[in-house]
């Protein structure tokens, strides 16, 4: 049985995978779709509590930071071998069902009103036999129909298709859901403003990074920050969005003035402006280019006086003996 040092949101733990007679934290890990790539990756169901002390069903994304070295862990008195750690952080589940109810969408065309059994069956089964991985391959790297119908049994995913599906509860048995697309967008926006206001933002070092590089930290561009702000939050959500939504959710917001700021700064840092005295690149290569040219019409008269100089200055040799006569024999 395999056992890993794990980092879950509140505490650091020995987690080991599949049955045992005293699991330390016995989990079951879920490969679902990536909501980006829709390459398989790997998610965990997790129970926490909210405010209340009510318990409460959240899933987490795993990822795996691997040593550059074989190295183990000491957990107590216990060892374990392999020294990657698995950090995993909370994930809104409506990410990972966004290729689940697109998948239902590209194969049916209109979406009906269907039970959520239903949906996840045909997501099931259309994504499983797209990853089916050949005999030489690991099979872990399939999704499986096992896998999507757990996660489509979580309380947080049934929570999270409430909010991106039109909703009709037909007895208090029967509740049918319609994805819609414009209510996906509607959240989105929603997690873009929380994402771009000033109190969140500045708490990442990397969002900070962003605006400064930018320069949208000095006064004179106050009224581009929320524009840059914005458009922060946008490509984090891009992380975990189809090119094709995440292009959606920007065309909901004018960049314009950004972007003309952003080439305009990268143009500055291509041909800067005159500093003590010294010209721009442009204007130095064109001086450079007319003292050149001035230097070679110098050096053209020069040559062309010195030829003439050297002309002027011949001999007038007429009437002269030739020298070959002072070698003549002389006669009596």
């Amino acid at each position: 049985m395999d056992t890993y040092l794990a980092v879950l949101p509140t505490d650091t733990v020995a987690l080991q995978l599949g049955a045992g007679t005293h699991p330390p934290t016995p989990a079951h890990f879920l490969r679902l779709p990536h909501p980006r790539t829709g390459v398989p990756s790997l998610f965990l169901p997790h129970q926490t509590q909210d405010a209340t002390e009510k318990p409460l069903s959240i899933m987490l994304e795993v990822q795996a930071v691997a040593p550059p070295n074989a190295r183990s862990w000491f957990v107590g008195d216990d060892v374990i071998s392999d020294g990657r750690l698995l950090v995993m952080t909370p994930i809104d589940p409506l990410f990972l069902l966004i290729p689940l109810l697109t998948a239902g969408k590209q194969r049916e065309g209109e979406q009906v009103f269907r039970p959520a059994d239903d949906i996840f069956e045909q997501a099931a089964t259309q994504l499983a036999e797209g990853t089916q991985a050949p005999a030489s391959q690991d099979p872990s790297l399939a999704i499986t129909t096992e896998d999507i119908m757990r996660f489509g049994a979580l309380e947080c995913t049934r929570n999270a298709m409430k909010r991106v599906c039109e909703v009709k509860e037909i007895t208090a048995e029967i509740i049918v859901f319609r994805y819609s697309q414009k209510k996906l967008i509607d959240q989105l926006e929603e997690k873009v403003r929380a994402l771009a206001r000033p109190q969140i933002a500045e708490m990442s070092r990397c969002l900070i990074r962003g605006l400064a590089k930018d320069a949208l930290m000095e006064d004179k561009h106050e009224d581009l920050l929320d524009l840059g702000r914005t458009r922060l939050a946008c490509d984090l959500l891009g992380q975990y969005l189809p090119s094709e939504i995440l292009a959606e959710v920007m065309a909901s917001y004018d960049f314009t003035k950004f972007d003309a700021h952003v080439r305009s700064l990268k143009h500055q840092q291509l041909d800067p402006l005159p500093v003590a005295g010294v010209a721009p690149r442009k204007g130095r290569k064109a001086a450079n280019t007319a003292v050149s040219d001035e230097n070679n019409k110098k050096r053209k008269k020069e040559t062309t006086a010195f030829q003439g100089g050297a002309k002027s200055k011949k001999a007038n040799v007429q009437g002269m003996a030739k020298l070959s006569t002072f070698f003549a024999k002389k006669t009596a």
